[in-house]
């Protein structure tokens, strides 16, 4: 463990750090992944852009499953991997966090410019007119519509919804936007087969692109939405570190990939670096696994 604690705090002590975080940071706060050691054996489809847009029933099918989900969403917590984030950015070692995450945990764990790069569970959002209101506002206003509603689940699926049998869907109502009447409510959320708005992906680029650092949280890197981060870090030549359960798409192009718990290893080096005031190492000094190596193991 020492010499895994070691081996990222090293690259990180040299600050102009930028997190880019994915859902492996969030499962231990409750909220399962869907590649990693929690989402493996998981078989559920998300909901892409082109059904909710398109099919009534599927937006039925949607809210009804995500207004249960969104339950368990609303109480998961920070867990000691996101709070470590918050203190090496209050250090000053952290220079900018970009998630891939939807459950704004970053934010609840103090962190400041969060780039929520697939936007915000707690947000909605209406097609029609653009108005936005709070998920808690349409909480609300569902559990009216829907009296007596209730369906008992296991778990949350990652992206917010639960599995619900056909006949719970079928009897449940969904509502309207209230400020033009009949607009269609969405969560502000990148959808899959949506695109991430142009001003978002440009800010994300100008933060990588000023990095000293890219360091790459509980993300398989499985989607271009995050990996091309990577592709321009090493493009760039911006030294790119992995820390993930299990292998990932970016594994290639990083200086250093580290195969850990996040709630453990987080701490540990934030406790390393801010709490005995380590100073900048520079990033060849420690134990880095170049490309195509074995990846550093608790």
């Amino acid at each position: 463990m020492t010499e895994t604690i070691d081996a990222l705090a090293g690259p990180v002590s040299g600050g102009g750090v930028v997190v880019l975080s994915g859902a492996g940071l969030s499962t231990e706060s409750g909220i399962p992944d869907y590649r990693g050691p929690s989402g493996a054996a998981r078989r559920h489809t998300p909901m892409t852009y082109q059904a909710f847009t398109r099919d009534a029933d599927a937006r039925r099918r949607y809210w009804a499953r995500s207004h249960v989900g969104w339950r368990l969403i609303a109480r998961s917590e920070p867990n000691d991997g996101h709070r470590a984030v918050t203190r090496l950015q209050r250090a000053g070692l952290v220079d900018g966090i970009i998630t891939q995450n939807v459950d704004g945990l970053h934010t609840a764990a103090g962190g400041t410019g969060v780039v929520e790069l697939h936007g915000r569970l707690d947000e909605v959002v209406c097609l029609d007119c653009g108005n936005a209101t709070s998920r808690e506002e349409l909480d609300r206003r569902l559990r009216e519509a829907n009296p007596g509603f209730e369906a008992h689940v296991d778990a949350v699926n990652p992206d917010g919804d639960v599995d619900l049998p056909d006949a719970a869907v079928a009897r449940f109502r969904t509502v309207d936007c209230t400020f033009c009447g009949t607009g269609v409510l969405k969560p502000d959320v990148v959808f899959f087969g949506e695109t991430v708005p142009a001003p978002r992906v440009a800010r994300c680029f100008a933060m990588v692109e000023a990095a000293r650092l890219l360091l790459v949280l509980g993300s398989s890197l499985t989607v271009m939405s995050g990996r091309r981060f990577v592709l321009r870090a090493a493009k760039l030549g911006i030294p790119v570190v992995i820390v993930n359960q299990g292998p990932t798409r970016g594994d290639a192009y990083a200086q250093l990939t580290v195969d850990a718990p996040l709630g453990r290893l987080l701490p540990a080096v934030a406790d390393r670096l801010v709490g005995a005031g380590a100073g900048a190492a520079g990033f060849g000094e420690v134990g880095a696994v170049p490309a195509g190596a074995a990846p550093v193991a608790l």
